[in-house]
């Protein structure tokens, strides 16, 4: 089952699986970050008022914003 990368805590780690439907304007942008499908992440924080995500992907650090997070599938480890 997939979820939101909203609804994971700090420290949790996850896996790409997909695109939502609403994504096609940041799909691309995704994907050029190395968010492809199988890429495995951890939570690293989250801004104050939860909007950016920072995330730790094929070793480095991606902030993402709210629109761009809710256009992954992911799941959890």
């Amino acid at each position: 089952m997939s979820e939101s990368l909203k609804e994971m805590a700090v420290g949790e780690t996850g896996r790409v699986v997909g695109f939502g439907e609403g994504g096609k304007a940041y799909r691309k942008k995704l994907l050029s970050m190395g968010l492809t499908p199988g890429a495995e992440f951890s939570v690293t924080r989250y801004a104050p008022m939860g909007d950016p995500v920072e995330i730790q992907v094929r070793g480095y650090s991606l902030s993402l914003r709210k629109e761009e997070a809710e256009a992954l599938l992911i799941e959890r480890q």
